[in-house]
């Protein structure tokens, strides 16, 4: 990996991060191009990779009957390795954006179309990212193993998806929610019925936010010819919007109730409460929506962190009934 340069003149704070964000004030002034390839500065992103793993992880164990001291290690590994992949994913993605970043407000004070780090750098970044994720992934189980390995795959194909399909976010769902397989499959050893229906329901959610997300965008992607879900439906987006929260309480409910052992009620009414208030939370957010308010769809686009929490704590709940 090289070594760090210090950032040009000029090159400062992304547009749409945190405003002081830990990144801006603390990191050392040469990390900081790559802390931001990262989305070091932007930590949502990692939650909405990390979160689904914990609906696995926490599903799993209240399914199974029991945590085992591995699984203190699978959810540290999780976040970890969020944080890893989120990093190499986002630092993929603005490789190959490179040419479509300098052209819309929001992304072109990113690193490399800034000129902060050039598309060498960034790659070799990307890179040393990925192995670490990987020396983390070979302390599972080799089903897990597998897994991780074919999740590469959403994560390469996410960044060309909006060229040629008007769903970039089903790709992104993909990607995002990998981690509820995984998991799940990290602490039973295998794949099943309520780990599918669970990441299901996650690519449904992530179809709900980041067509939030994408409504920021639309006027510049309209101009350069990018594709996504937020032009697709356009106004008639509250509605779409309405399909998919349907979509992922219902396959979240499913797969709590493919996941319930026979006889035990009280596993099952705190699972099905967590996807319960999940979609409470999402419901209130899609009460908020206003598609010409910019700083209104980012604070809700952030607000899923919490959305998908609810689910993580009634499902660990669930573990001890």
């Amino acid at each position: 990996m090289p070594e760090p340069a210090p950032a040009p003149e000029g090159a400062g704070s992304v547009a749409d991060a945190y405003k002081g964000n830990w990144v801006d004030r603390y990191a050392p002034e040469g990390w900081k191009p790559y802390f931001r390839l990262s989305r070091l500065d932007r930590p949502i992103g990692t939650w909405l990779l990390l979160l689904p793993c914990w609906w696995g992880l926490f599903l799993a164990i209240a399914a199974t009957g029991g945590a085992r001291l591995h699984d203190a290690w699978i959810f540290a590994g999780c976040g970890l390795g969020a944080i890893l992949m989120r990093g190499a994913g986002c630092t993929w993605n603005d490789i190959t954006d490179r040419g479509i970043d300098g052209s819309v407000a929001r992304t072109a004070s990113r690193p490399i179309p800034s000129g902060a780090v050039s598309a060498k750098a960034a790659f070799a970044w990307a890179c040393a990212q990925s192995l670490a994720a990987f020396l983390i992934l070979i302390t599972f189980n080799w089903a897990a193993i597998g897994l991780g390995v074919l999740a590469l795959l959403p994560v390469t194909v996410y960044p060309f998806a909006k060229r040629f399909t008007w769903w970039p976010q089903v790709f992104l769902g993909l990607a995002f929610n990998w981690g509820a397989l995984l998991a799940w499959t990290a602490h039973t050893g295998s794949l099943g019925w309520p780990a599918l229906l669970l990441y299901v329901a996650g690519m449904a959610w992530t179809l709900f936010y980041d067509t939030i997300y994408a409504h920021q965008d639309k006027e510049d992607d309209a101009l350069i010819g990018v594709k996504s879900t937020a032009r697709l439906f356009g106004e008639a987006t509250p509605k779409a919007l309405r399909v998919f929260l349907v979509l992922a309480v219902t396959l979240m409910g499913l797969a709590v109730i493919a996941a319930a052992p026979t006889g035990e009620v009280g596993m099952l009414v705190l699972a099905l409460a967590g996807a319960g208030a999940f979609g409470w939370h999402l419901a209130r957010q899609l009460r908020s929506v206003d598609l010409r308010d910019h700083d209104r769809l980012l604070s809700l686009f952030r607000s899923n962190r919490d959305a998908g929490l609810l689910p993580v704590l009634f499902f660990a709940a669930a573990c001890l009934a």
